[in-house]
Order: structure tokens, then sequence, then C-alpha cells
């Protein structure tokens, strides 16, 4: 590698006082350029934002035969001759999986962390070219839904979007696990009874075979409906003793969905210099159709949009994110 990987711990008051009890101070990967620390030169910034399970050190895995996103990057800088960035990788973990990057009562103001805390750090501890036409953010499943709402919510903030495999259209992507989920609570008896089995099953052995569809609801449910006085502050879509669907709750789901949002209000997003959507065709989640109908509405809202398909499924697709770093980083401004 020609640039170079730092590992920071990065304190973020925008996550004190979350009722998960997460820690406030958390790891930030920060990739530098070839040249940089030889250089006055001032940079860009890429935002990369991980999936549900993942973490800002989940970046730094290494998988055998294949290049982690560090590399890959830097790859496309060093030996492709693409013009060069500050690339970010922030911590969105929490103790039920991840935060779909929401400010959330019953997880943490994870979008308040990365918008204030992050980048104001990254501003005052690097060479950074400021204004939105200089950032990026990308990301992939959970982290591609991030990009969605931080552009919704911060449109000052970014001038770039690259949203790969991203939580869209939640009938398909979230509904079909509900059944499951409500197996798995009505045997344990309920939130807390699963809960408390899931943390002793985790640290004895792993996650079994059904745990992910529980898991990946009460973690979605803390960012879309939380609720002061249920089990860990959160009100599930559903009711587990029936499986029927909690009309009102749901409702506050589809509210986050961004084929909704995007829809009801475009504004945010016409006026970025890049817009990339993918997805497999063959995603395991179904989310080929809520990127499909992104693309549909943006385009005839007027967005320039950049939307592509490949034959692959919703697990091991890093190697994406060379396409969209592709596009972007030639249009990412530069003073």
């Amino acid at each position: 590698m020609k640039g170079q990987v730092e590992v920071h711990r990065l304190a973020c008051p925008g996550l004190s006082g979350n009722a998960l009890g997460d820690p406030v101070e958390r790891p930030c990967v920060v990739y530098l350029p070839p040249g940089y620390a030889g250089s006055q030169e001032r940079y860009p910034v890429v935002l990369f934002l991980h999936a549900f399970l993942g973490s800002a050190l989940g970046w730094l895995n290494v998988s055998p035969f294949s290049a982690t996103v560090p590399e890959r990057l830097d790859q496309l800088i060093s030996v492709e001759g693409l013009p060069p960035c500050i690339a970010i990788f922030p911590d969105g973990w929490t103790a039920l999986g991840g935060s779909q990057w929401a400010n959330s009562a019953a997880s943490g103001r994870y979008r308040d962390a990365v918008v204030h805390d992050v980048l104001g750090w990254v501003d005052a501890a690097f060479r950074t070219v400021r204004g939105r036409e200089a950032r990026a953010v990308v990301g992939r499943s959970s982290g591609g839904f991030g990009c969605w709402q931080l552009v919704r919510h911060h449109p000052e903030v970014f001038g770039h979007l690259a949203a790969h495999s991203g939580d869209a259209y939640f009938e398909y992507c979230f509904l079909p696990d509900f059944p499951k989920a409500a197996g798995s609570l009505l045997r344990a008896g309920g939130v807390d009874g699963w809960w408390r089995s899931f943390l002793v099953r985790t640290r004895e052995t792993k996650m079994g075979g059904d745990d992910h569809a529980v898991v990946n609801a009460l973690a979605m449910a803390a960012a879309f409906s939380p609720q002061a006085g249920e089990p860990l502050g959160l009100e599930l879509p559903f009711a587990p003793e029936t499986g029927a669907i909690r009309p009102a709750v749901w409702e506050r789901w589809l509210a986050e969905d961004p084929v909704r949002f995007v829809a009801q209000d475009a504004r945010p997003f016409l006026s970025l210099k890049t817009l990339f959507i993918d997805c497999g065709t063959r995603d395991e989640f179904g989310l080929r159709w809520g990127a499909r109908m992104l693309a549909r509405t943006l385009s005839e809202a007027g967005a320039q949009v950049t939307h592509e398909e490949y034959e692959d499924g919703h697990m091991g697709t890093s190697y994406r994110f060379d396409r969209s770093l592709r596009l972007l980083l030639p249009r990412l401004a530069r003073s």
C-alpha cells in the first residue's frame, strides 16, 4: 500500500447517554493518500458507512485472495491514477448489532455523531477541502441506507452519494423476516427472555441460524420505532404472540424507507454531483427492487443517476466500491 491507514480513538459527544450504554469513544479508521505527509495539499473526503453487524475496524479484516476496501482505494489512486482523497471509516456498531446511522432514543444519535463529531474532527485534524462538493458518502447494505438518510437530513454536507445494495422497499427487505423473528421470540417468552439467552449463547458459542432475523428486527426497531418503557426501549412492528402486523408501528418504519421519503421529497438529492445506485440481481434480501424504484423516481425527478446491476448476491461484494469510486473520485472538488 502506497498510502497510509491510521486507527484513531474518537470521542463522539453525540452518543453521550445512549440508552444501550454503548461507548462514546469509538475507533475511526482513516486512509491518507500517497504523498499526504510530505505535502501541504488539501484533499476531498469520502465517508464510508459499514453494514449491519459491521464496525469501523471491520474494514481492515483480511479475506483470502481479496483486498480490503482501503487497499482497493489505494490501488485506484496509486496504480490507476485516480485523483486522491482522504477516506474516513466511522463506527456505527451498537449492542444490537448496528445503528442504521440514525438518531434514535433507543440506540443513540449516530447521524449527529457522524455529521458533527466525526466530520468536525476530520476537518480539524486533517488537510481537507471544505464544502459539500468535496464530500462523498458511500456505503453498502445498512451503510447504503445510511447514505440516503444522511443526504436527506444534511444535503448541505454531502455532494456525492453511492449506495450499494442499500436497505430500501421495506416490504421486501424486512417484512419477510418477521414471521421467523416472531417464532423465536414466542419460544423464548418475549423480547427480554430472547435477549438474555442470546447474550449467553453468543458469549459462550456464537450466533445461531435463527438469531439473525430477531437481532435484525430488534436493531431496526431501535432505529425506526423507539418506545420508552418497552423492552430494550423499542416497539416491534409485529406482535410476537400472533405475528400480526402492528399498523401504527409499521407506518413508523415505512416513513424511514428511502423509497417513500425520496418519492415524497426528492429535492435533497437533485443537486448531488454524483448519485450512484447498484445492487446484485440475486440479492437475498430483495434489495434489487428498492434500488430500481429509487433510480426510477430520481430519474423522473430530473436527477442524474447512475444505476447498475450485476450478477451476484448480497454478501462479499466489496469489489463494487471500485465502480462507484472510479465514478466519483474525479468529480470531487479539490479547492
